[in-house]
């Protein structure tokens, strides 16, 4: 047994009771054979106050979860002084409370090139027989995006539960497990996150998806016939439990026998000994199940991406070529792009008067709840500066209870060109920072301003940009692994939501237009569900380098990807790898492979102790008889480096998915003020899955006053390319 590693957690009094999670050392093999045997070995460490007498006035355990699979230890209602006994007890590893974690369509297949009698549709029979598991909110069962025509029933494997009330499971939707029952929540969808992510990343063909008339078409999900297997975790507003419930679902879900496991919620930056998704994402992947995760909606933050374990996907959110918009005419005739929020089809298009009640006060340029009760904007159009702490839609709310006829919109800089669909209950736009300050100049102008609003739909051939509220890098808990992997599409998605949505018209509609990295992620998982059905042999790691080398780096115009929020060229710590493909993953001629036990040694190389590896890889670790590595040797398929005035070299090893008989020569964009040699200068296959082995060395060839440069390296065939990412930071 080992002493105590560390007590972390809120200092918040020591008798008041929180959810820790609790890592002990695993028993002795077959000291404890049943499920029992281990709760008893659980409850051993609870002080001798807690284990012998009821926890609470409900009379229930103090013990919340006992996780058998993704950790060794488990999670409990105690004090900090409960904690602290513990502390002296054998088999004790450390104990931490848990962190609240938030959450993170009818064009994206056309414009992801999926097609459904051809390509990777076609290869995979639209992910037929693959089990994705989806950790969110639950699901809204009988929507029709949950339809199980056409499909067929679970395959043999499949040993999860149905735990729904008042209504049944189908093909479609195999299983649902209810980690809120304990609070009598129900395991059916009622916030809409969890409908909106598993219908976008498995849902079947629904023909004639809109929401009040916009995006208007067939929505489908990704992976139209893979089967889901839904985890409730939570629901917005019991935010108590999340990660220990999060845990305890990935444990459901490999227990259950999933393929790939989208996860909605983002960690802190938390080493991984600490972070429970990414230790039971480990233990998920070493199941060879795949696993998913938003990379967080602060950006463009530098160092804001979460979930940046080396074996999860981590993903960025990206624009479509889909664009809704209108032209807002102002009285001087001047006329600006506005992206529309929400539009009546017959809307006037003449002249309304034009306000905006900033100039009152400081409240009203938010149009806060209140604000506008002593300002006449009856039957006007009202414009409103966002407010960060409030959705577009409760704004809207406010101008339409004061008698406001529509609503402009402005966002703040950061969101200047990133105006977001949602579904609304006034007719409204949005503008981008620096045409709001245009309009509200106008409007000082004049005594009588006004405004038109002309509905005009249209293509951006931009696409796809970097959404301004996708999470960037560095990594902050592991810089040498480039964050996030890949970005998808995650702004103005259409897809299945559980309530029926009533607006002025009183209308109603079943799918909801949503924005976020929560909306991108999904894409992948359906894509990866893809994957597993045409390449079931591939590893977690396999699939991953798949999608990434084969991402693209240029727009629809062939230009260089773009941040949404100011128009210039997104970096790597943007873009990752780049935009999904998934035409092209399904041959990508090379592949970075990474089975489970090689990231002990780069565990190691991030110098934790054997302890808090253990409690990652869940087995023995002496990190001094492992030859440990640094981030950058990690056979992962991009780099991020840091380089001073010593050279670098990393070694690489490639196997060939491709043709049996074929030769990859190099091809290098070097990063300004670098110099980048690959050995050997070609490389060549005979067979298929054979590896080969390269070096790379990075050498500072000149000093420049840039902290960062970026570049690729690219191993190119007759019939592929295999592009890797090259992230510099100059030390």
């Amino acid at each position: 047994f080992y002493p105590a590693i560390a007590v972390t957690g809120n200092e918040i009094g020591a008798n008041v009771l929180q959810t820790y999670i609790v890592r002990v050392q695993k028993p002795e093999q077959g000291t404890f054979s049943t499920e029992k045997d281990l709760e008893r070995w659980y409850h051993s460490f609870l002080p001798a106050t807690v284990s012998k007498s009821p926890a609470d006035d409900h009379h229930q355990s103090r013990i919340l979860y006992c996780y058998k699979n993704v950790m060794s230890g488990f999670a409990a209602r105690l004090t900090a002084e409960e904690v602290k006994a513990m502390e002296t007890k054998k088999g004790f590893i450390s104990a931490h409370v848990e962190t609240y974690l938030g959450t993170h369509t009818t064009n994206s297949p056309k414009f992801l090139g999926l097609n459904q009698n051809s390509g990777l549709w076609k290869d995979s029979n639209l992910g037929k027989g693959v089990i994705i598991g989806v950790i969110d909110s639950g699901v809204k069962p009988d929507h029709p995006s949950f339809s199980d025509e056409g499909m067929p029933p679970p395959p043999a494997k499949w040993k999860g539960k149905c735990e729904l009330e008042g209504a049944t499971c189908n093909n479609k939707v195999i299983g649902v497990r209810n980690f809120l029952s304990s609070i009598g929540e129900p395991a059916v969808d009622d916030m809409g996150h969890g409908t909106h992510t598993a219908s976008t990343a498995a849902g079947n063909f629904v023909s004639g998806a809109n929401t009040f008339g916009l995006a208007n078409g067939t929505a489908v999900g990704m992976a139209p016939l893979a089967h889901l297997a839904i985890y409730k975790t939570g629901n917005g507003k019991h935010q108590e439990g999340f990660q220990s419930r999060i845990a305890a679902a990935i444990e459901a879900a490999v227990q259950d026998g999933v393929d790939v496991i989208w996860i909605s919620y983002g960690s802190p930056p938390l080493a991984f000994y600490d972070d429970p998704i990414a230790s039971a994402a480990f233990t998920a992947v070493r199941n060879g199940i795949f696993v998913s995760c938003a990379a967080g909606n602060k950006g463009p933050d530098p160092s804001s991406s979460t979930n940046g374990a080396p074996w999860i996907l981590t993903v960025g959110a990206s624009t479509t070529d889909r664009s809704i918009v209108a032209s807002a005419q102002l009285g001087n005739h001047a006329t600006y792009d506005v992206e529309i929020l929400f539009m009546l089809v017959n809307f006037t298009s003449m002249q309304l008067p034009l306000v905006y009640p900033g100039g009152r006060n400081s409240s009203a340029a938010f149009c806060l709840p209140g604000s506008l009760n002593n300002i006449d904007v009856k039957g006007k159009v009202v414009v409103c500066e966002r407010d960060g702490n409030m959705r577009r839609n409760e704004t809207e709310y406010y101008v339409k209870e004061a008698g406001g006829a529509a609503m402009i919109l402005i966002s703040d800089k950061f969101d200047a060109y990133s105006a977001i669909l949602e579904t609304h209950v006034l007719p409204a736009v949005q503008v981008g920072y620096a045409t709001g300050e245009s309009i509200k100049a106008y409007i000082n102008s004049t005594p009588s301003p006004t405004v038109a609003i002309l509905l005009r739909t249209g293509n951006k051939k931009s696409a796809p940009e970097v959404a301004s509220l996708s999470a960037r890098g560095p990594n902050k808990v592991s810089p040498g692994i480039l964050k996030p992997d890949i970005i998808g599409p995650g702004v103005s998605i259409l897809a299945a939501w559980p309530s029926s949505q009533e607006n002025i018209t009183k209308t109603k509609a079943t799918f909801e237009i949503a924005d976020g990295t929560s909306m991108s992620c999904p894409h992948l998982s359906g894509i990866a569900a893809l994957l597993k059905s045409t390449h079931p042999d591939w590893s977690p790691a396999a699939i991953k380098s798949a999608i990434m080398t084969t991402a693209d780096i240029v727009n629809l115009e062939g230009k260089p990807i773009i941040n949404n929020y100011n128009l210039l060229p997104a970096d790597l710590f943007a873009v990752g790898a780049g935009h999904v493909n998934p035409s092209k993953t399904n041959d990508p001629g090379l592949i970075y492979d990474i089975q489970p036990d090689d990231y002990v040694p780069y565990l190691c190389g991030l110098n934790y102790t054997d302890q808090q590896v253990q409690t990652i890889v869940d087995h023995d670790v002496q990190c001094s008889k492992v030859p440990s590595i640094a981030e950058a040797e990690l056979n992962y398929p991009s780099f991020s480096i840091k380089l001073g005035s010593s050279p670098q070299t990393y070694n690489r090893t490639i196997t060939n998915v491709g043709e049996a008989n074929s030769s990859y020569t190099h091809q290098i964009v070097a990063p300004e003020g670098v110099e980048i040699s690959v050995q050997p200068n070609e490389i060549s296959f005979t067979e298929r899955n054979q590896k080969v082995t390269y070096s790379i060395t990075f050498t500072r060839s000149q000093k420049t006053s840039a902290s960062y440069a970026q570049g690729y390296l690219s191993w190119v065939s007759t019939q592929h390319t295999v592009r890797s990412p090259i992230a510099v930071s100059f030390e």
